[in-house]
């Protein structure tokens, strides 16, 4: 499956904010199973967002480190 950069790009924003709304939720939500429910995805959503952040700014920044020493090799 193919996706647009755009969307690409906003995917861990995306995450972050739905776990976050979630986990509001949470509070607010006076059922009986529903608040453990919003807590579990919300906190597995905003943690998904996380770790897809971070794996890609680890993986920019190495491939940037990368991309410079090969262009010191050049000259």
């Amino acid at each position: 499956m193919w996706i647009s950069r755009p969307l690409y790009e906003l995917l861990p924003y995306l995450y972050m904010l739905v776990g976050t709304v979630l986990l509001a939720a949470a509070w607010l939500v006076k059922h009986e199973t529903w608040p453990s429910v919003f807590l579990t995805v919300g906190a597995l959503s905003l943690m998904g967002g996380l770790v897809l952040w971070l794996r890609r700014k680890d993986y920019r920044s190495k491939q940037a480190e990368y991309d410079s020493r090969s262009l010191d090799d050049k000259i």
